[in-house]
This record gives structure tokens, C-alpha cells and sequence, in this order.
């Protein structure tokens, strides 16, 4: 098992706690989730406490997982303070880009750390594209370069056909926060890595179009 730094320790314990309390008090839960009716009456605090509630166990273990596998990886390459902003910052942009898009459906819900873990990821792969990263329980391992492109050209079709119960927006949002920051505290990567930075950046032109177009 690998080291885990302290401030990733915190998170998932904040995660674990505060899902804990959600799956045993629906009022609470209700209370914190991301609900555009609610944000909508003023309750701004929805945008940043629903990234710690989860639906269920294996929701909850599947997004600290990933964590765990990836932020002491940004860690090592930034900075506690600087990863746990990249953290911070997908949470909120995650939830933004949820809003902007679903800022018409009273009804829309959602809950998780995706955005948040999807930020993180995003960082890792800018900072070590060649590394191998795969879906679990498949043997097949990809380029991670490959597997973020890959994964958010997936959440664009997901946005569009609004495919299964995901918040496929928020995924996007995290990884566009995750994609900033690097290369803000990591302006080398321009130099070292350009194609990469170039590549990754398409999924997230992509977006502007189809929206501007009108198609997403």
C-alpha cells in the first residue's frame, strides 16, 4: 500500500463522514445536495457540500478510490496547498457547469465527488500522460493521455443523449478546472509537453462548439 499524505486523508474522511450522515438523515441529505431549486432560492452553499454526499456505499468507494490512487500523484508534482486547491476548485466549477446547463430543470439533483476526483485525474494525466490507467476489472491498460480524452469525449456524448443517472457535466467541469490549474502552477508543461496540453484541450473545444451550435 502506498503512502497516502495527510491531506488526502482529510478529504476522504470528510467524504466518508459526511456521506455517512447523509445515508442515515434524509432531511440532511436533502438539505446539502446539489438541487437547482434550492440554489435558485439562495442556498449557494448546495454548489460546495453536495461534493462530499454520495448515493450509496459503492458510489462513495468508487470516487475514493480514484482519489486515493491519484492525489498524492499531484501531490508530489504541486503541492499539498496546490492540489488541494485543484481539488476545491473542480468541486465548484464541477457544480457550475451542472448549473449552467441544467439551470432550467427545478428538479435536477445530484450528489458526489466526481467533479472534484475528476479535476485530480485530469492534473495527474497532464503532469504524467504516458502513465497506464484502465477501467477497473478490465486487464487492458491505456496511455492515460489516451484514457482522459477518451473519457471526456464519453461525457460529451453522455451530455448530449443525457445517457444514465451521471452527472456527466460535472465530470467535464472538474476536468477543466483540474486542466487550468496545472498548467497554471505547471506553466513547463508547455514547453515539455505541448502536444499533450494541445490534445487534451480538444474535448473542451469541442464542448464550446456543440454548445455554441447549439447541439449540446
Amino acid at each position: 500500500m502506498q503512502n497516502i499524505h495527510p491531506a488526502t486523508i482529510v478529504i476522504i474522511v470528510a467524504n466518508v463522514l459526511i456521506s455517512l450522515k447523509g445515508f442515515s438523515d434524509f432531511t440532511f441529505f436533502e438539505k446539502y445536495k446539489f438541487n437547482i431549486a434550492g440554489i435558485r432560492r439562495g442556498e449557494q452553499i448546495r454548489m460546495f457540500t453536495s461534493g462530499f454526499l454520495h448515493v450509496d456505499y459503492s458510489h462513495l468507494l468508487f470516487n475514493m478510490l480514484t482519489l486515493y490512487f491519484f492525489a498524492d500523484v499531484v501531490i508530489a508534482a504541486v503541492g499539498v496547498i496546490k492540489f488541494v486547491l485543484i481539488y476545491l476548485a473542480s468541486l465548484v466549477v464541477g457544480n457550475l457547469l451542472s448549473f449552467y446547463f441544467h439551470k432550467d430543470e427545478y428538479h435536477y439533483s445530484a450528489v458526489g465527488a466526481s467533479g472534484a476526483v475528476m479535476g485530480v485525474l485530469y492534473a495527474a494525466i497532464l503532469l504524467y500522460p504516458e502513465m497506464r490507467l484502465g477501467f477497473f476489472f478490465i486487464p487492458v491498460r491505456f496511455p492515460a493521455w489516451l484514457f482522459g480524452l477518451a473519457y471526456l469525449l464519453y461525457s460529451i456524448y453522455g451530455m448530449r443523449s443525457r445517457l444514465g443517472n451521471i452527472g456527466h457535466d460535472a465530470h467535464f467541469g472538474g476536468a477543466i478546472a483540474g486542466y487550468v490549474l496545472t498548467i497554471a502552477f505547471v506553466p513547463m508543461l508547455l514547453q515539455t509537453n505541448l502536444w499533450i496540453v494541445a490534445l487534451l484541450a480538444v474535448p473542451i473545444v469541442l464542448l464550446f462548439i456543440l454548445h455554441k451550435l447549439g447541439k449540446i
